[in-house]
């Protein structure tokens, strides 16, 4: 037999490739960044930080992206496995799709960036009113299974292939482990996730998770190509390309989605009268019941969850419901969705001296919040509704 000639599925899964230490520092340091930038962003402008957070801005599109690249760099993988004639590469294709998922959950398949309206299952059903799996499922469950992610994949696996005879194992039924310099990044992760320092702190667990993946997918993806199995490094300067372009196309991403669809003066008009209904509909429950308003300080939710929570279904009754009569979708109506269908919301706040603020909003044409605690900014369209007392909530 030539040299180099080695018989189809002879080829070994080799083990994980020896990468510069200044690799495995930077993967590290970009994954602990995202705490630091918090609490520095936190404490220094914490209004900026709530911005930051919320959906659709740049650091949710960098988590997107984070995943997607993963789930590409293990697909990658997954076609120089089989390239090298070893055994169907289940493990990358399955890792992939997750991360793909994943990524797509992540911005609800493209609905507040395509203005859709999601099936009537996930507006009733999915406390976000959104098209994503995940949230149909409890809190519980889903922090549960997160963690479970975290720890099995970027903890327990790489501890696990430390020693040769278990990685060998590993290898014999098509399972890869990330490397073991990344497991102190996946342990900041889930003690983030744990400790839950800040308002928002999952968002900030989903971007680190997503570089986890991310830097775990460089790694394997050195371990195959094409039709052999010899291994390709992937230096520090590769893995810096790699967070910077994710950062960067999340800024972009995040700039592009502010374009306004069907921001016309007649859509503006119906959401400015949709909103005076809802907020008629408010003034109304709160004479009716004797001039307080059934509500908290600190209240913030879709209108749709208030209802349910408050027990309020006489709203679906209201001013807000009548307008099916001029030509509002009676699905609308039902889940008090806006023009570009995402969900209209209220929220209260309180001064020192008792309510100061309660308003109903929607995002606007641009699907995306930017109205403060106590006033619609942006080009959000709401109706204020101020100085009410106070009912218990029951």
């Amino acid at each position: 037999m030539k040299k180099g000639s080695a018989k189809k599925g002879s080829a070994k899964t080799p083990s994980p490739s020896r990468q510069p230490w200044s690799a495995h520092l930077l993967a590290n340091l970009a994954v602990f960044g995202v705490v630091v930038f918090a609490y520095v962003l936190d404490r220094v402008d914490s209004d900026l930080y709530y911005r930051i957070l919320q959906e659709d801005e740049f650091l949710e599109w960098s988590t997107f992206w984070a995943f997607m690249a993963a789930a590409g760099l293990f697909v990658w993988a997954s076609i120089g496995q089989r390239g090298s004639g070893t055994r169907l590469p289940w493990f990358f294709w399955g890792v992939g799709l997750f991360c793909f998922l994943v990524a797509m959950e992540e911005i609800s398949w493209g609905q507040r960036v395509l203005g859709y309206r999601p099936p009537a299952y996930f507006l009733e059903h999915n406390f976000q009113q959104e098209l994503n799996i995940h949230n149909v499922f409890s809190t519980n469950l889903r922090r549960q299974t997160l963690k479970a992610i975290i720890l099995g994949y970027g903890v327990l696996l790489p501890l696990v292939s430390i020693s040769s005879g278990l990685r060998s194992n590993l290898n014999r039924v098509g399972i890869t482990a990330p490397p073991v310099s990344l497991i102190p990044a996946f342990i900041a992760t889930f003690f983030t996730y744990q400790i839950y320092p800040w308002q928002f702190s999952g968002e900030l667990v989903e971007l680190m998770l997503g570089l986890g993946f991310l830097f775990a997918a460089l790694n394997t993806g050195s371990l195959h190509r094409g039709s052999s199995s010899r291994t390709v490094s992937f230096p520090w300067r590769s893995q810096a390309v790699a967070c910077i372009g994710v950062i960067g196309l999340g800024v972009a991403t995040a700039s592009i989605s502010r374009i306004q669809l069907g921001a016309s003066d007649e859509i503006i008009a119906a959401t400015r009268t949709e909103a005076e209904a809802l907020r008629s509909d408010f003034l109304n429950m709160a004479r009716q019941n004797r001039g307080r308003l059934v509500t908290r300080c600190g209240l913030h939710k879709r209108v749709y969850t208030y209802v349910q929570e408050y027990d309020q279904d006489h709203l679906l009754e209201g001013s807000f419901s009548s307008l099916t009569q001029k030509g509002l979708p009676e699905e609308r109506a039902a889940f008090f969705l806006d023009p570009w269908n995402s969900p209209y919301w209220i929220r209260h706040e309180c001064g020192s001296r008792g309510v100061r603020d309660v308003f109903v909003y929607s995002f606007g044409p641009n699907r995306r919040r930017e109205s403060s605690e106590t006033e619609t900014l942006g080009d959000d369209i709401g109706a204020i509704i101020s100085q009410l007392p106070v009912s218990p909530r029951r």
